[in-house]
Order: structure tokens, then C-alpha cells, then sequence
């Protein structure tokens, strides 16, 4: 029998559930939690003139990274044989930790040895805000061991009087190192760390070092060392001349911190500074510093010569406050789609002043979609665009307000949706490494066209049948946004009999399937990128999907490729069968019957991927006890397994029921000596599990917290740290079955679903808008304008991008979201304050960034 859970005693004792209060007092934010939450979402588009090989072959082999300091938390597929590699990739995630450097590396895959990084972009957290939401090419800098430092350290300095034995004063430097924090992962492990500590002059370097810790990249050192600063004028073992007493102003403490290589040469990890006359108005003196890179010297390089890389980056830091704050914002967003015209509404609004509109689009999209709003308020806006439409062939291409809104929408609700339908022959796609180029200009030595296009017909025909069979999981949501645009369109063209499936098609086949195909590590369908091959294959299935899918609306005499051998593959497919079943498909997904809910026959598939996790129930201790495991989480279960490409028959699958998560938390460095972990705390033993960066472990943390968060037994309190040889780390209970010693972190309110925390999507909102102040009030003076002239009777550049139908409407609503957002700046300045203030600048929160090189 498996022994119960740690906690498993404190099961009945459930965290109280939430209560409405009353519109807080000022300053009551103060005594409750703000969450501040950071996020990043950008594209990495490509890089350009990247330094060549020295050879016949100049040509490399790129793949670009995201790095949070010196951990990496994405990566790009490889683009071969280029020096301006089109890369192409969005990407959006959570930031779960403080960082000083988002950097960029392009690299250089190896196959062999290990990959050659090229250059970096490196920007400063402090400095994002001025790239935000803007495409910019960005000079690669050169990468060099020196310079690739994070962390801090945590000192302590005092100069103390001695007198020495002849009687003479002097002065003594007492420097206690204490500890660090942060340090980087040397090859994904974490480091095995030391310092030196030096008294540095101009004619004196004296260095101690401290004992090395292993595997930790938070060591605590807590040691002391003892320096002479000043020396006697009638003594000196060094010289039988006078010396004379050093100026104090000239000193300095230097801390390096190294990796130790064992074998190997020892790997810098960072250096700080401090002047010892930081103690000159005081005989002591704590604070923790950043680590700083070293000057190697290397000033040679030139930085344009490594290339260029072009990047749009968005990175944001919300304050999201109590959940009653929100409630006046809150109404008056989700009183949208009911206001006429629409354009005068708040949601509108957003969208007409925001710079970009997906910053408005995804908080909008997902706040409207947890309450049943998003329906109405798309079809609205869809209408609005109809009535620029003049051409039936057109409709819906553009990337207006309702296009982004509807894009976002199937991205939210339609996951599951292309995993049941998808998901299956993707991977027999990518696990078979078929050739299916049909360009002749592109073959390569040894293809036989036939074959390759035979092998794209098979999984163009079983991809396009499975779609067209799909029907009934689709969506409710998107069923019913298809209807209304369906008759909408028919309304608007009512001589075309093809509109009305040319509306639903240009989304449900251009804009949903066709870029699942095209890029399903993107939409979760598989776990890697895939090689240039099989993208290849992709691309070209891709292609063919979107035009079937829109056959319906095109005449049967024309096509919509410009390549020759695309047009010549399709004549392939110009049969009636394939017109008939997409009419039925379009007919059975914008129809009014309520289809079956895709959760309630099987489960609905949230996450998977490679993770490490620890063996359960064994003695031995190391390395090995980790094992690389191939993790899948449904809303009925949490599996793992060996890789499925390599588990076999006699292999076993392990299965945790989500009904029996009592608590998912983040398990301290110190257990394993191991980074990103966390613990999935069930009935039996605590599952341990190691994730590849703190992004991918943030993840999966939040995932099945919101998956498991109405269990029955919820834990209140968990331990933070393992249960080893034969006692918890953290509280040294000796018993396993011992009530946890730290409070279970606050879950997500319980009405709140599994995937949209609206309280945050507000939140944004609000930031939105405060950032858009001088073009809402733009907005509103062109309302006062049209009002009182009846038309443009100032410059049209100063309202003329506006759509304003009902100017006295639309003055209303930006006169209460300026009054709303001017309350809600009140608790966000008090809470500024506060935190500015409370984070002392040396603290760890706030640590000194030192002199340099």
C-alpha cells in the first residue's frame, strides 16, 4: 500500500472560499495582494547579412533563441543554408521571475559538435518599453563568455581598528560574502560555484576564495575574510624603506564569481565592484549587487560585421488588482455588443485608439468569451465591415477588428477542436519523412515526381476527409459566429449564391485549419519544431487544404495558384465530391442545432511534453534517478511515459486522475539541487517533476492548478521542500505523513474558467487605455467637432481615422471610460509608491548594479 500523501491529513481543511466585499475604501488595496504579472508576446521575424563561412560553403544553418538572462525559453525552427534566414515565428508567454536581459542569440547548428552562437541582441529589461509594439532591426553583438553573466551577490563590509603588537594602530577590512542568487545553468545544470574576493590597489591585489558549493545556483557561502588596508609607516617586512599609509580612496573590494570545471577551465560567472569608501560615513555597510560582465579587452570586434536582426517585441507588466476594483470597467466592456451603433461602444473604442489593434484584440476577445458576450459583439462588428465590402470575393480578407477578434476566438475555444481532428495525421505527417515536393525547381538528385505526388494527394485527401467528417466537434462558440456571418453575407450579396459560404470558409479553412497545418507546433499539435522537409510538406498540404476549402465560392474554371505545378496537382481535385462535401461540412458548422459538447464524450487534451521526473520509491540517489518522461494532461487525467516514438509493449504508462490532485506547487532548489522544479501533490507519493525552463515549469504549474482547482480535499498546506532520507528539508518532520509547513499558494477564484482570468484581461484593458489617453481624447474631440458642424469642418487628419457614427453616443462612452480609468489610476499610483518605496535600493528586490570594467 502506498503511503498517503504528506499532507493528506490537512485534506479536509479547504481554503476559504471568496466573498464579495463592498467597493473598497482608498488605500485598502494596500492590505491586500496585488499580483503583478508580466508577459511577453512578440515576432521574431528574421536576420540579414550574418557573417558568412570561411569557406567554399559560406552558407549556415540558423535557428534564432529567446533567453530570460541565461535561460533559454524558446526556440526557433532551423532555416538552412542562409545568411538572411526568414524565421517568421510569433511567440507569447508568461514571464514568471525577475530578469535583467531579454536577449536574443542567433545560432549556428552543429550536428556534431556543439551549436556555434553567432551574435546576440541584448536588451535591457528597463529599456523594452521603448521597442514596444514596433518591427526593428537590431545589430547582432558579438557573444563572449565574459559577458554572460546574471545574478546577484549579498555582502557585507566593516573596517574595524586593531592594534598590533609594537603597539601601532591598524585598520582591518572584514569582508563577509554571505550569498548569491540567480546564477546561471552551466550546460542546463546548475553550477557548481565559488568566489574570490580581492583587495585591489594601486600597488596591492590580495585574493582569498571560498569553498566551491555544488549544484546550486543560490549557494550560500556565509564566510568571513580579513584584509589589512592600511599598513604601519615604521614597519614593513617588505622593504627596508618607509612605507607609506595607502589612501583608503583607491581601494576597492572585488568579488568574482566562478563555475568550477573540476577537469575543465573554470567558467566566469560574473564580477562586482564596490569602493572601499562606501564605508566612509559608516563602519558598516550590507546590500546585495548585481553582477556585472568583464572587459576581456576584445575591443576589435565590430558589431555591424555579425549581421542584423529584426524583431517586434511587446513585453508588459500589469498590477492587477482586487476583483471588485474592476467591476465598473468590467460593466461597461460587457455592455458592448448591446450598444447602437457599435462603433460607439467601449470594445469598439479599444480597438479605434490602440496602436496595434491585437493588444486590444486578446483581452477584449477572452473577457467577452467568459461571458457569453463574444458572439453578439463579433457579429456586430462584423457588419460593420460588410458595409465597406463591395465585392463578394473579398469578404472577411482583411485584418480589421472583427477578423482579429474571430482569429482569437478559435485560437481560445477551437484547441481542442484541432487536436481531435488534426492531431492524428500531423503526426504520421512528421514521423514518416515522406517526400512529397511536387517543384521541379526544388527536387532534389534521386526524387521521382510521380511518387511525391502521390504521397501529397494521400495525405491531402485523409487530412481534407477527416476535416470534412468533423463537423460535430466543432465548436459551439464557432457555430454560432459562423451562422451570423452566413447570414449576414447572404443579406449583404443576396445575387451571390456562394457568399454565404465564402464568409464561413475564409475563417474556418483560411485562418483555422490551413495555419494549423502550416504550423502546428504553434497550436500545440506537436511538440518541436519540424525539420525543413517536413515544413515543406506542410506548407504545400497547407495550400491545397484552403483552396478546397473555399472551392464552394470560386468558379470551378479558376484557381487560385500562381505556381504552374500547384495548378497542375489541383486539376486533381476539381471533382464534384470534393465541392458537395465541403457545402455539407460549411452547412453542418453554421448551423443553429446545438452540437454535443466536445468535453462530455471524451477528454479534453490541455498540454503535453518532455519533462524529468523523479523515480518514485527508490533509494538510490544522483543523477539517474531522473528520467526524461513524455507528459499529456487531459481535464480527466495526468499521464507519463517514455517518448512515444520509443516506449514499447512491456513499457508502462502511469496515470494520476486529476480528482485526486490535492495541490500542485513549486518545489525548492535545495531538494535536488535542481532548477524549474515542481511537485504534483496526489493521493500516493509526491510526484517530482523537472521542466526544461521556468516558462514551460510556470505552465504547467498554472494548468493544473486551474484543472484541479474544485477537487474535493484541496490541500491547505504543503511542503516546500523533499521528503529525504527520512525527514522533510524544510521543517526536518521526520514523519512523511507530516501537515505541511507552508501555506498552499492562492488559487484562481473558483468562477473563473479554466483558461481566462478576467480580473487580468481587465486589468490590460485599463493599461490599454491609459496608454491611449491622447487619442481617446483625440477620439472626443472629433465627437464634439461632427456634433456641433454636422461634418468635418476641422483638418480630416484630425478625426479622420476614426469611424464615428453617432458622435453624441460615442462622446458618452469616452466620457465614462476617461471618468472609470481616472479612478482606477488612484490605487495603481498607491500601490507604485508603496512598492517603489518598500524596495530599499540594495535589497534583493532592488540589489546596487555596480561599477564595471
Amino acid at each position: 500500500m502506498a503511503a498517503a500523501a504528506p499532507a493528506a491529513a490537512a485534506a479536509s481543511s479547504e481554503a476559504p472560499a471568496a466573498t464579495a466585499t463592498a467597493e473598497p475604501e482608498a488605500g485598502d488595496e494596500d492590505s491586500r495582494e496585488v499580483r503583478v504579472l508580466q508577459s511577453l508576446r512578440g515576432k521574431i521575424c528574421e536576420a540579414k547579412n550574418l557573417l558568412p563561412y570561411l569557406g567554399p560553403n559560406k552558407m549556415r544553418d540558423c535557428f534564432c533563441t529567446i533567453n530570460l538572462d541565461q535561460e533559454e525559453v524558446y526556440r526557433t525552427q532551423v532555416v538552412e543554408k542562409s545568411l538572411s534566414p526568414f524565421f517568421s515565428e510569433e511567440f507569447y508567454f508568461e514571464i514568471p521571475r525577475t530578469f535583467q536581459y531579454l536577449s536574443f542569440y542567433v545560432y549556428d547548428k552543429n550536428v556534431l559538435q556543439r551549436d556555434l552562437r553567432i551574435g546576440k541582441v541584448a536588451i535591457k529589461k528597463e529599456d523594452l518599453c521603448n521597442h514596444s509594439g514596433k518591427e526593428t532591426w537590431f545589430s547582432l553583438q558579438p557573444v563572449d563568455s565574459n559577458s554572460e553573466v546574471q545574478g546577484k551577490v549579498h555582502l557585507e563590509l566593516k573596517l574595524n581598528e586593531l592594534i598590533t603588537e609594537n603597539g601601532t594602530v591598524c585598520q582591518q577590512l572584514v569582508v563577509h560574502i554571505m550569498a548569491c542568487h540567480g546564477l546561471p545553468l552551466i550546460n542546463g545544470q546548475s553550477c557548481d560555484p565559488y568566489a574570490t574576493v580581492s583587495l585591489v590597489g594601486p600597488s596591492r591585489n590580495d585574493q582569498k576564495k571560498t569553498k566551491v558549493k555544488k549544484k546550486t545556483s543560490n549557494p550560500q557561502f556565509n564566510e568571513i575574510f580579513y584584509f589589512e588596508v592600511t599598513r604601519s609607516s615604521s614597519y614593513t617586512r617588505k622593504s627596508q624603506f618607509q612605507v607609506e599609509e595607502e589612501d583608503i580612496e583607491k581601494l576597492e573590494i572585488r568579488i568574482d564569481l566562478w563555475n568550477n570545471g573540476n577537469l575543465v577551465q573554470d567558467i566566469f560567472l560574473g564580477e562586482i565592484k564596490v569602493p572601499v569608501n562606501v564605508l566612509r560615513n559608516d563602519s558598516s555597510h550590507q546590500a546585495w549587487y548585481l553582477l556585472q560582465p568583464r572587459d576581456n579587452g576584445n575591443k576589435s570586434s565590430k558589431t555591424d560585421d555579425l549581421g542584423s536582426l529584426r524583431l517586434n517585441i511587446c513585453y508588459t507588466e500589469d498590477y492587477v488588482l482586487p476583483s471588485e476594483y474592476y467591476g465598473p470597467l468590467k460593466t461597461l466592456l460587457l455592455k458592448s455588443p448591446d450598444v447602437q451603433p457599435i462603433s460607439a461602444s467601449a470594445a469598439y473604442i479599444l480597438g479605434e485608439i490602440c496602436r496595434d489593434k491585437n493588444d486590444a484584440v486578446l483581452p477584449l476577445v477572452r473577457l467577452l468569451l467568459h461571458h457569453d458576450k463574444l458572439v453578439p459583439f463579433a457579429t456586430a462588428v462584423a457588419e460593420l465591415d460588410l458595409k465597406d465590402t463591395q465585392d463578394a470575393n473579398t469578404i472577411f480578407r482583411g485584418n480589421s477588428l472583427a477578423t482579429r477578434c474571430l482569429d482569437e476566438m478559435m485560437k481560445i475555444v477551437g484547441g481542442h477542436y484541432l487536436k481531435v481532428t488534426l492531431k492524428p495525421i500531423l503526426d504520421e505527417i512528421c514521423e514518416s519523412s515522406k517526400s512529397c515536393e511536387i517543384d521541379p525547381i526544388k527536387l532534389k538528385e534521386g526524387d521521382n515526381v510521380e511518387n511525391n505526388k502521390e504521397n501529397l494527394r494521400y495525405y491531402v485527401d485523409k487530412l481534407f476527409s477527416t476535416i470534412v467528417k468533423s463537423s460535430m466537434s466543432c465548436p459551439t462558440v464557432m457555430c454560432d459566429t459562423f451562422y451570423s456571418l452566413r447570414q449576414m453575407a447572404t443579406q449583404r450579396f443576396p445575387n451571390d449564391p456562394h457568399v454565404q459560404y465564402s464568409a464561413v470558409s475564409s475563417f474556418v479553412f483560411l485562418r483555422f485549419f490551413a495555419v494549423a497545418v502550416v504550423s502546428p507546433h504553434t497550436f500545440h499539435l506537436r511538440p518541436h519544431h519540424p525539420d525543413p522537409q517536413t515544413v515543406r510538406t506542410l506548407t504545400l498540404i497547407s495550400k491545397t487544404i484552403q483552396t478546397l476549402g473555399s472551392w464552394g465560392s470560386l468558379s470551378k474554371s479558376k484557381s487560385s495558384f500562381k505556381e504552374t505545378f500547384m495548378c497542375e496537382f489541383f486539376k486533381m481535385f476539381q471533382e464534384e465530391g470534393y465541392i458537395v462535401a465541403v457545402k455539407k461540412f460549411l452547412d453542418e458548422i453554421s448551423s443553429t442545432e446545438t452540437k454535443e459538447s466536445s468535453g462530455t464524450s471524451e477528454p479534453v487534451h490541455l498540454k503535453e511534453g518532455e519533462m524529468y521526473k523523479r523515480a518514485q520509491g527508490r533509494t538510490r540517489i544522483g543523477k539517474k534517478n531522473f528520467k526524461k518522461r513524455w507528459f499529456c494532461l487531459t481535464s480527466r487525467e495526468l499521464t507519463y511515459h517514455k517518448q512515444p516514438e520509443f516506449i514499447e509493449r512491456k513499457d508502462a504508462i502511469y496515470t494520476i486522475p486529476v480528482k485526486n490532485i490535492l495541490a500542485v506547487e513549486k518545489l525548492e532548489e535545495s531538494s535536488f539541487n535542481k532548477k524549474n522544479m515542481f511537485q504534483v501533490i496526489h493521493m500516493e507519493k509526491p510526484l517530482y517533476v523537472q521542466a526544461n525552463n521556468c516558462v514551460e515549469a510556470n505552465e504547467w504549474i498554472d494548468v493544473l492548478c486551474r484543472v484541479s482547482r474544485c477537487n474535493q480535499n484541496r490541500l491547505s498546506f504543503y511542503h516546500p521542500s523533499a521528503y529525504l532520507n527520512g525527514n522533510w528539508l524544510c521543517c526536518l518532520e521526520t514523519s512523511e505523513n507530516a501537515l505541511g509547513c507552508k501555506p498552499c499558494t492562492a488559487g484562481v477564484p473558483a468562477d473563473i474558467q479554466i483558461d481566462i482570468d478576467e480580473d487580468r484581461e481587465t486589468e490590460r484593458i485599463y493599461s490599454l487605455f491609459t496608454l491611449s489617453l491622447l487619442k481617446l481624447q483625440k477620439m472626443e474631440e472629433a465627437c464634439g467637432t461632427i456634433a456641433v458642424y454636422q461634418g468635418p469642418q476641422k483638418e480630416p487628419d484630425d478625426y479622420s481615422n476614426f469611424v464615428i457614427e453617432d458622435s453624441v453616443t460615442t462622446f458618452k462612452t469616452i466620457q465614462q471610460i476617461k471618468s472609470i480609468i481616472e479612478k482606477l489610476d488612484e490605487p495603481h499610483e498607491k500601490y507604485r509608491k508603496k512598492r517603489s518605496s518598500s524596495a530599499k535600493y540594495g535589497s534583493k528586490e532592488n540589489p546596487i548594479v555596480g561599477k564595471t570594467s
